[in-house]
């Protein structure tokens, strides 16, 4: 059945806030550098004093992916909750600018629109603080089934498991595109996250509602409990009918299916300015090739591709046309 969209992803709807900072400001702020830990409304206030000049962006994990597929070409949609608010209207104009179908209903009430505050260290590290605000009101009945099953690939991120009722509308999504015989991707998101989760995301995995899995190494260690990569990526190879794709920064990355692997090399970057959006943006590359039915070499080195150029400048979104930036170093026709 041919798809009316090509990839469709389910996430946090956030509007980021960066800003630079020393080594010693995290430590003084108690942060745990390059992760993402959930702070409360109070906590988000108080860090947010505590930042410097700051740049303001639409962000969320899976957004960010999205708004990448579009750029090279695909067509693409994001169901995501925000507030009727500034900051709301501000995230769904800019997915929607970007050529991403966004058309979850705003929360009238509640908690205000989510923000992360990332604070970006001299080599490009960030280290990320988010208040889920109104992302945490997304639930089923935001799930359009249809939709859903129109979709050939749908992408959901590993911060969706936070959230109560988030969790059971990424269960709901996932069920109905594995009946409608579509692929389903999950990130990891974060090592965090997976040390919560660990036992649910493998279930996932074993139960079939997940084909495709993205992750990077510290992510991968920690869902298999492992400090040995190669032990960890064997046990990845080990889990029946998966697609695993694992990102090593400058190592580039290793795609596994059963007994076979694949080792692409990351894209040369002049400078490392943010590494924001770096895996989100590499999933974008690589759902673009699942969906054009590129080999995963090929899928692997649009991913490289698309996160050389988000780390090159600050914010987790694009700044060029990814499908030209493609085209110009032959990677698409």
């Amino acid at each position: 059945m041919s798809a009316a969209i090509d990839v469709l992803g389910i996430g946090n709807a956030i509007v980021d806030t960066l800003a630079r900072a020393e080594d010693d400001a995290l430590v003084a702020l108690d942060l745990h550098r390059g992760a993402m830990q959930l702070v409360d409304e109070a906590r988000a206030a108080q860090l947010y004093a505590a930042m410097g000049p700051t740049t303001v962006m639409s962000g969320g994990s899976a957004a960010n992916t999205l708004v990448g597929a579009a750029s090279f070409g695909l067509a693409a949609g994001f169901i995501g909750k925000v507030k009727d608010d500034d900051a709301g209207r501000e995230f769904a104009h800019d997915i929607r600018g970007a050529g991403v179908a966004f058309s979850t209903p705003f929360a009238a009430d509640g908690a205000a629109t989510a923000r992360c505050l990332i604070l970006v260290t001299p080599d490009g590290q960030r280290t990320m603080s988010t208040f889920l605000g109104a992302c945490q009101a997304l639930g089923p009945a935001d799930v359009d089934e249809e939709l859903v099953r129109s979709a050939g690939i749908l992408y959901l991120e590993g911060y969706l498991w936070d959230p109560p009722a988030a969790k059971e509308a990424f269960l709901k999504a996932a069920k109905a595109s594995r009946a409608a015989g579509r692929r389903v991707a999950l990130s990891l998101s974060d090592a965090f996250c997976v040390d919560r989760y660990r036992d649910e995301f493998l279930k996932l995995v074993r139960d079939g509602l997940v084909d495709v899995l993205f992750a990077n190494e510290s992510e991968l260690h920690s869902l298999y409990q492992t400090a040995d990569f190669e032990t960890a990526v064997k046990a990845l190879g080990g889990e029946s009918n998966l697609l695993g794709v694992v990102t090593r920064s400058e190592q580039g990355v290793v795609v596994i299916e059963g007994g076979k692997r694949v080792a692409v090399p990351a894209f040369p970057v002049k400078e490392v300015v943010d590494t924001t959006g770096a895996g989100d943006l590499f999933a974008a590359g690589f759902l673009a090739g699942l969906a054009r039915g590129l080999p995963y070499e090929g899928g692997a080195s649009l991913g490289a591709l698309a996160a050389a150029e988000v780390i090159s400048h600050v914010g987790a979104r694009p700044q060029k046309d990814l499908r030209q930036l493609a085209r110009d170093h032959g990677l698409l026709a």
